[in-house]
């Protein structure tokens, strides 16, 4: 039998991947399934679900391998920081000791950041395959950009440690959550925030051409590798196990420009006029985002060929008309749901404090 902890599963990302999870799966019961928070508060809002609910401190070695021991944990998704490897690390850790009492094997389904495979942040130029030695080329980069030195550090240790490992790569994820305490992504509801608190719509010069995906289809991502675990089925892993959840592509300006009309029309803006801003410095004050980090989440955009997850069956159900079909969606969800309860720019602040 095998139990499973998810991180970060009061998050956006991670409390969608439980709710796909307990709504789908066949092969694990609740008393299977931790899901690991940190407040008291995220403990209560998802201890109605039935699972087992771990309040814990990630940063704390011991506390994470006593959890992952007295719980019997063999699978881990981890949501929580791709910034700092220190929590995957002590994780995999965990995980490994805990497989050697159990007689288990283990496995280790990483969350990276689509902003490892950019330009601007060093990534070379030009199509690239998931095939191609994407490990290969985040390890050769992997001292110019944290989350790829992340990426090639979960690699590296679990593959020392004897742990499985899948790295998934979100990229511009957007749509509602189905998770019980964030349901708000970043990128598009800080957009969405601004425009009503400005009452103007800013964009950068260019058309920015990024890969997006809806949460819905990301969270199937996870839920197949996880099947395909549970059926010890094969698949792609470790320095070959990059999953880029990647359903289409859209053009930022393209996506101002149709939230704009959508403002309009519904009354948030006088009309539906974008403007451009003048420098990084007037977007980061705008966006609300520490300025050395506007260009590479709210203007950058990937050459990313994904192959990979086509093994595992994953079939995408939202394209870009879908998209913009139902971009009105993305304004009512942030007047529904208010500021998301995201720690992302938090530790975007954090990181720029060194």
């Amino acid at each position: 039998m095998s139990n499973i902890l998810i991180t970060g599963a009061a998050g956006y990302i991670g409390g969608s991947i439980l709710a796909e999870i307990l709504a789908k799966s066949a092969l694990l019961k609740k008393d299977q399934i931790f899901a690991a928070v940190r407040s008291d508060t995220q403990v209560g809002a998802l201890s109605k679900l039935g699972v087992t609910v771990l309040q814990l401190d990630l940063t704390n070695e011991e506390d994470v391998a006593e959890n992952v021991a007295r719980n019997d944990i063999n699978i881990v998704i981890h949501t929580s920081s791709a910034i700092d490897p220190k929590t995957a690390l002590y994780l995999i850790t965990a995980l490994s000791k805990q497989g050697k009492v159990s007689g288990k094997r283990t496995y280790f389904i990483h969350t990276s950041g689509m902003s490892a495979f950019y330009k601007n942040t060093g990534w070379p130029a030009g199509d690239f395959k998931d095939t191609d030695g994407v490990f290969e080329t985040e390890k050769r980069l992997a001292a110019s950009f944290p989350i790829r030195n992340t990426d090639v550090s979960v690699i590296e240790h679990a593959a020392a440690q004897g742990v499985t490992s899948f790295v998934v790569v979100p990229s511009l994820v957007y749509g509602r959550g189905s998770g019980e305490w964030n349901k708000l992504s970043v990128v598009l509801p800080v957009y969405v925030e601004a425009i009503i608190s400005n009452k103007a719509v800013y964009k950068f010069p260019g058309n920015t051409k990024v890969s997006a995906v809806h949460i819905s289809d990301l969270t199937v991502l996870y839920g197949q590798i996880v099947e395909k675990i549970l059926q010890e089925k094969p698949i792609p892993n470790g320095k070959e196990g990059y999953y880029f959840g990647k359903a289409h592509e859209l053009f930022f300006g393209d996506v101002l420009d149709k939230l704009a009309e959508a403002m309009e029309v519904r009354g948030l803006l006088a009309d539906s006029t974008t403007r451009v801003y003048p420098d990084d410095a007037s977007a980061a004050k705008i966006l609300g985002v520490p300025e050395q980090f506007v260009q590479i989440l709210w203007n950058s955009g990937d050459d990313i060929i994904p192959e990979i997850p086509k093994i595992v069956a994953w079939k995408p159900k939202w394209d870009k008309e879908h998209f913009f079909e139902h971009i009105d969606d993305e304004i009512q969800d942030v007047l529904d749901l208010g500021k998301a309860k995201s720690s992302l720019i938090d530790s975007l602040f954090k990181a720029t404090r060194g």
